[in-house]
């Protein structure tokens, strides 16, 4: 028997497009379990809590990440361990990962960044090697596919974001998914103040719980925005294509795309080779200049005031720094990119 959501006084109408929502996306993700959550961090936050990580425990996790990937770790008293990333992909490197495991460590969060996958089957092995879960936050990686697995349906449990800048949006909100079904249980009754999906008294929390749900209207945007998934993920890899085309033969990469992988583009990004001159700061005032969006790649967060610093995290604490996120929007004009790829050019010298 499956467990339904306790009732409410006014009946089950006001979750009736988070249910909708929840199941379109477990469809398409080819997952059991799916929690609408008011954001990616919320949902992560409920998951750290439900696997019992606590103050005194460890978490790894790559350094060149968005903070929201780290803040709900500091929330549960547990401390993020910060190891380096692949030059590739970057993404967490799992060797790395998994010489910072002690004692303490409770989890390895994996970030699919900008869409870009991480070494799953590596990192799982290093999991089970070590009886340790491994976490996927693939708040960027909507329509990136691993080896025939959609990202966050591989690991112990998955998050989502549905913020205003990504593929998929509700304006604000996320979602927490699993094929586990005691994880899931544990985390739908977190997500309701503590009121077990058991529990027949109303207004009985069996535990101290999270208010993170997601809004009905949220979740009706959602539900619409599902049915042209498809079209929005290849909207970011048209938008990649032609990027990478117009940048053939200059000094960079841009995401990676390795052979059985699918890559969901969410954010098309240039890292430019260490031999060669570049001033990130002079290319996004040009970019602002022709009023072009143009965005710093994310910091190393051990650089961040509340952390400690690790610069032996060499590959984070030298990537970032030649790094730069272009414009992206599923229907973006060709003419549009055009003005973006000729300051790019302009600035490695390739006009």
């Amino acid at each position: 028997m499956q467990p339904m959501r306790p009732p409410t006084a006014g009946g089950e109408r006001c979750y009736e497009y988070i249910t909708r929502f929840e199941e379109a996306f477990k469809q398409h993700l080819g997952v059991k379990h799916a929690i609408a959550t008011s954001s990616c961090t919320g949902a992560l936050h409920m998951g750290l809590a439900a696997l019992g990580i606590g103050p005194g425990d460890e978490v790894i996790l790559a350094d060149i990440n968005w903070i929201a990937s780290a803040a709900p770790i500091t929330y549960l008293g547990a401390k993020p361990v910060f190891v380096d990333i692949l030059p590739d992909s970057w993404c967490i490197d799992p060797e790395k990962a998994e010489a910072a495991i002690t004692s303490r460590t409770k989890a390895i969060i994996a970030v699919h960044l900008y869409g870009n996958l991480c070494e799953m089957d590596h990192l799982l092995a290093i999991g089970q090697k070590h009886g340790i879960p491994v976490i996927e936050d693939a708040a960027e990686a909507i329509g990136s596919i691993y080896h025939g697995k959609r990202a966050g349906s591989i690991g112990a449990f998955g998050t989502f974001s549905f913020h205003g800048t990504k593929t998929i949006t509700t304006g604000e909100g996320g979602l927490f998914v699993t094929n586990d079904d005691d994880l899931y249980e544990k985390v739908l009754t977190l997500s309701n103040h503590g009121r077990s999906m058991w529990q027949t008294r109303q207004f009985w929390p069996d535990v101290v719980g999270f208010k993170y749900k997601m809004s009905n209207i949220q979740a009706a945007i959602g539900c619409a925005q599902m049915e042209r998934i498809e079209e929005l993920v290849d909207g970011k890899r048209r938008i990649f294509a032609y990027y990478k085309e117009n940048f053939r033969g200059l000094p960079l990469n841009m995401n990676p795309e390795p052979q059985g992988t699918k890559n969901g583009y969410w954010m098309p990004s240039i890292v430019v080779d260490q031999e060669v001159h570049f001033d990130r700061d002079a290319l996004l005032a040009d970019f602002k200049a022709d009023n072009i969006d143009g965005r710093v790649f994310f910091w190393p967060l051990s650089i961040l005031p509340m952390f400690e610093k690790k610069p032996e995290n060499e590959v984070s604490y030298d990537l970032y720094q030649r790094a730069v996120n272009l414009p992206t929007y599923h229907d973006l004009t060709e003419q549009e990119m055009d003005r973006a790829i000729k300051i790019v050019r302009r600035h490695l010298h390739h006009d």
